[in-house]
This record gives C-alpha cells, structure tokens and sequence, in this order.
C-alpha cells in the first residue's frame, strides 16, 4: 500500500541522512517521494564521479545539436508521411521550398538543453550502476543491460519536457517561432504542467531501448576490439572508438526506431496522445511497417549522432583522466 511504501522510503532516508532530507517527508505524494528515494540513492550510496556527467552532458549536447536539421526533416516526415513519402532528399527539398532553410533549426534551443542534461544523467547514471551491478551478478553483459536500462529511464523523465517542446516547434505551426523557454510556458499555461509528461511512456518506449543498444554494444565492442589488440597497438584507441560508436549507431538505430515512431505520433496533436490508443492508430494506418517511416533518415541522424557523441565523450573522458571505454 502507498502507507507502506511510503514508511520503507522514510526508514530508508532516515538511515542515510535524517537532516537533508527530513523537510522533505511530510509529503504525501507518492511520486515525489519516489524520485526523493532515487536521487538520494546514487547520491549517499555510491561514488559518484562527476567526470562522467561532464563528459557525457558535453558530448551529447554538440552530437545531437549539429543533426538538428536532419532531426526536423525525420519529425515531419513522421508526422506527415503521405506528404513526405519519397525520401530524405525529397523530403528536405519540399521543407525547404516551403518554408524557408531557417525551418531546419526549429527546435535547436529545446535539442541542446535537453540532451545536455539528459545526456549527463544518462552516461553517468549507466556508469556508476555497471559498476554496481558487476559486484552481484556474475555476468557481465547482464549488469550492464540492467545499468542501461536504469539509465535510459531516467534520461526519458529528464528528457520528456524538452522533447515535447521540439515536437510541438517542428509539427504545430502555432509553435513553429517559440524557443525553448516561451514554448516550455505555453505548453504549461495552455495544457498544464503535467502535460509535459503526457508522453512519458512513448519516450520510455523510445529511451530505454536506445540507451541500452548504444551504451551496451558500445561498451561491449571496444571491450572486444582492446581484446585483440597487441601492446604496441594501443595508440589505436581512436580506431576502437569509431569502429564501437558506428557498430553501437545501427543498434540504437534499429532497437528505438518503433518507440521514435510512437513518440512523435504521441505528440503531434495539441494533447499528447495516450499510449495504447497512439500504438493502435500506428497500426491501423500501415501495420508494423508503419513503425519504421523514417528510417532511412533516423539511420542517417542517430548514426551521425552515437559516432560523434560516443568517439566525443571517449576523448572528453580521457581529458578528464578516465580510462577510455573497454580499455580497462
């Protein structure tokens, strides 16, 4: 029950510090106390190192700014695929010549802020809990899937404010000219707060699958590639880099290409669409295919994104004195 719950929370936050946080538990809202639990977790239990945030808030924050322009024309050609249904180039030409080359930056505010964030939590959540979980499960890959996991759906609550507002910038006209900020307040003053939020289980849907392709098969590529390295080879690191980050790029391509697909249909009305009904809609126009509009075009944009971000947040990390990912 939510009293029960609720007593374990406050005996657990007792036990790890009493004073931060007893301002806190008079709160009767579940959810709150919930991501009270979750932040003080990782924050009084584990060594943190603040470098992985660094690196990964950076890297993700330039790799996914850069492929805005690809991103627009993969959003519009989700949201209206019986206009743009001839393709990547056939779809940027009639972007263009309808609205003009600056269209192509719609939504650059709310993809650099939110990926910024997001991707700090994300990397530096997945590496402290790798670590974590290896001290109790004996297979490697498995704790791995479960730190991604973890991270991924953390990086999707970050993640879902910033990512309503570019939708709504890239496929609602009465947006088309709001920046993050004036567009995260008219979301707010017109549908509500909590609006923001209405598409959470698309962006679980798309987030949890993502994060777990490219961090696992990242981490698990140059693990392997290290492996078969000799000792004078080692200068290659950036080799290692590419060749895991393009491997990881398909991966995370293909396994989120279905909750991408939900995440914008999600959005694309005034009010977010609720998750089985917005599936069933998907359906009902194409079948499973219909799943995978855009996918030329999101190979492209998420390839070009994990080749940047990961190589980036590689070298980031050993500016920072980290080891580089599978070196170690």
């Amino acid at each position: 029950t939510k009293l029960q719950i609720n007593s374990c929370i406050k005996n657990y936050i007792n036990n790890c510090n009493e004073y931060y946080l007893s301002a806190m538990l008079s709160r009767k809202d579940l959810f709150e106390l919930w991501i009270l639990f979750f932040c003080a977790f990782p924050m009084k239990c584990l060594a943190v190192d603040y470098r992985y945030f660094v690196a990964g808030g950076a890297c993700a924050a330039y790799s996914h700014g850069i492929t805005t322009p690809i991103d627009v024309i993969k959003t519009k050609m989700q949201a209206n695929p019986k206009e743009f249904n001839k393709g990547l180039i056939d779809a940027a030409s009639k972007i263009v010549k309808q609205d003009g080359p600056r269209v192509l930056l719609g939504g650059l505010g709310p993809t650099v802020f939110g990926y910024g964030v997001e991707g700090a939590a994300k990397f530096g959540i997945y590496e402290i809990l790798k670590t974590v979980f290896a001290k109790y499960i004996d297979d490697q890959s498995l704790a791995f899937i479960l730190a991604s996991t973890a991270a991924g759906a953390a990086a999707a609550v970050i993640l879902c404010p910033a990512e309503s507002v570019r939708i709504k910038v890239v496929t609602d006209t009465n947006y088309s000219n709001e920046s993050f900020i004036s567009g995260l307040a008219k979301i707010i003053k017109e549908d509500g707060f909590f609006d923001l939020f209405g598409g959470i289980l698309a962006m679980l849907a798309k987030q949890v699958p993502y994060t777990m392709a490219k961090q696992v098969s990242f981490d698990m590529m140059a693990a392997f590639l290290y492996s078969h390295l000799k000792s004078g080879e080692k200068d290659l690191k950036w080799v290692v880099s590419v060749v895991a980050a393009a491997f990881a790029s398909i991966l995370a391509c293909i396994f989120s290409q279905p909750g991408d697909m939900i995440l914008t249909e999600t959005y694309k009305g005034k009010n977010p669409g609720s998750f089985p009904v917005v599936i069933n809609q998907i359906l009902k126009r194409g079948g499973m295919s219909e799943f995978f509009v855009g996918t030329q075009a999101r190979l492209i944009h998420v390839g070009g994104i994990i080749t940047q971000q990961l190589v980036m947040y590689d070298i980031v990390k050993q500016v920072l004195g980290l080891p580089a990912t599978g070196s170690h």
